[in-house]
């Protein structure tokens, strides 16, 4: 496998007002660890599997390393590394069969609705399917509530050309930020929506996670963009 060099010590994706706002608890020293230990947390033990994976053979973290990464011990991790190689090692080639994820209608709705609004920069509107104490996490660049970031701004001052849609990422429905290039729209990061009662509670934006598309088993772009 070919081996890339690690991530430098230190360095963050954060960029524009996200960077100025590195005095935030989620970005002082340690925060990134701690971010990437809370983004791990919540996938199924596969995805897991493939990040130790990832980043023992890809990017030659530590086992002590990767621990601290995903929420694990040093014998978790060699046992989610034991695993995802044997899982590699078996690909024959034959098409994997998946399971269709389970749908929620009601958050499908909701997703959409997001998404027409979020691709139209009417930043208004998206607020108003959020609660008044939405919380926004973006890696380790911030993390606090909705209405104290500079989330909308970033997304309206950004350099790349982008548009949302609604994806699967290993059977879980998300948000995709795609961006445009040479080969036309590709998926470039994942945004988690969650909601109680209709309402939007809390958004996790992957932006600042290149690694996470990489690792994704399988990405599908499910709805209009």
């Amino acid at each position: 496998m070919h081996r890339f060099p690690a991530k430098p010590a230190g360095a963050s994706a954060c960029g524009g007002q996200f960077r100025r706002r590195r005095d935030h608890p989620a970005g002082r020293a340690g925060g990134q660890r701690r971010g990437s230990r809370d983004r791990t947390a919540g996938y199924p033990p596969a995805a897991q599997e493939r990040a130790c994976v990832l980043l023992k053979d890809v990017f030659d973290y530590s086992l002590e390393e990767i621990a601290d990464l995903v929420g694990s011990t040093v014998g978790g991790v060699k046992a989610a590394l034991s695993r995802g190689r044997s899982k590699l090692a078996a690909l024959s080639g034959e098409p994997i069969v998946r399971s269709e994820p389970q749908r929620d209608p009601e958050l499908l709705e909701l997703l959409s609705r997001y998404v027409e609004l979020f691709n139209r920069r009417d930043w208004d509107g998206v607020r108003a399917l959020t609660s008044a104490d939405a919380q926004l996490q973006v890696a380790d660049c911030f993390k606090g509530r909705l209405s104290e970031s500079p989330y909308f701004v970033e997304y309206e001052r950004a350099s790349t050309t982008w548009k949302m849609a609604i994806g699967i990422i290993d059977s879980e429905a998300v948000l995709l930020v795609l961006h445009h290039g040479e080969d036309g729209w590709k998926p470039a990061h994942p945004v988690r929506i969650e909601a109680a009662g209709g309402i939007i509670n809390r958004v996790t934006d992957y932006y600042a996670c290149p690694w996470i598309m990489p690792a994704a088993g399988a990405v599908v772009v499910s709805g209009p963009a």
